[in-house]
């Protein structure tokens, strides 16, 4: 969960990075993203990498988009709320299905 939290929280000050021209947000991001990828590198010596990692990219596409959302002044339709939705279902289904393994 650290992982998934370091990563959407480099994703979502991305914006502030404008592109790679402002050198200290850029750093900051590239930093959160090394963090977030040693961090999930951590996590398959336990968990297996399919699931580790349809966890950390659906749990932290979901929340991104929630944060673009509420902070970033991003729309959700109903369409993007139910495909969100998806997302968070299936990563529930893969994890079900992990542990009956």
């Amino acid at each position: 969960m650290v992982a998934i939290a370091v990563e959407v929280g480099a994703t979502a000050i991305l914006p502030k990075a404008a592109g790679f021209t402002q050198p200290a947000w850029s750093a900051v991001v590239l930093g959160g993203y090394a963090a977030s990828i040693w961090l999930l590198a951590v996590v398959v010596r336990s968990i297996p990498v399919s699931v580790a990692y349809a966890v950390w990219a659906g749990l932290g596409t979901a929340a991104v988009a929630v944060i673009g959302y509420l902070w970033l002044g991003e729309s959700m339709g109903w369409l993007k709320a139910v495909s969100l939705g998806l997302i968070v279902l299936g990563v529930i289904g893969l994890n079900l299905v992990a542990s009956h393994s």
